[in-house]
């Protein structure tokens, strides 16, 4: 096993750690374990690229941990109680952000069953939700009093996005077929 799938491998030990610190409304630590899961996710890309060491593992799991994380965070965020009330995440914050990639596996595995083979690449749009979907958890766990204006603008971003991988992916299938 290559080092960019351990480091995979840590940021998924790392969700239950988070969760646990949330819950204990430890969000000093919460903050160090993110922010260790932020590094891991960027140099396990790095090494992966600059190593030549793809791997199918690395594809299918580093997106997954990814969305582990960033999903049980605004679970936490809506369902712990004892954050202060500018912290608290309304419930819709989280269902719109997994939704959104419930709805883009569906897709992929429709796509998969209907054409073959699928090309499945982030977009700059997806790129930069998913970077207002990780800042949007440093501000809650950083107590920053305008958490609201980001999730706001995350959940915006989220569907926008979620919308353009649909035309994309229809797109791709109209192609196929």
């Amino acid at each position: 096993m290559n080092w960019a799938n351990r480091l995979t491998i840590c940021r998924i030990i790392f969700v239950p750690v988070f969760i646990t610190a949330v819950l204990y409304l430890r969000l000093d630590v919460a903050f160090v374990v993110f922010m260790a899961a932020v590094i891991t996710d960027g140099l396990d890309g790095y090494l992966a690229r600059t190593r030549k060491e793809k791997t199918k593992f690395g594809t299918i799991m580093d997106p997954i941990a990814d969305k582990l994380l960033i999903g049980s965070a605004f679970i936490s965020f809506s369902l712990v109680t004892g954050l202060p009330e500018h912290l608290k995440m309304p419930v819709y914050v989280p269902i719109v952000v997994i939704s959104r990639d419930v709805i883009i596996l569906l897709g992929g595995m429709i796509m998969y069953l209907l054409a073959g083979d699928i090309k499945v690449r982030p977009t700059v749009l997806g790129k930069v939700t998913t970077f207002f979907q990780m800042f949007t958890i440093i501000s809650v766990l950083l107590n920053f009093i305008y958490s609201s204006w980001m999730w706001n603008i995350t959940v915006a971003l989220t569907v926008i996005s979620g919308l353009d991988y649909v035309r994309i992916g229809s797109g791709q299938i109209n192609e196929k077929l």
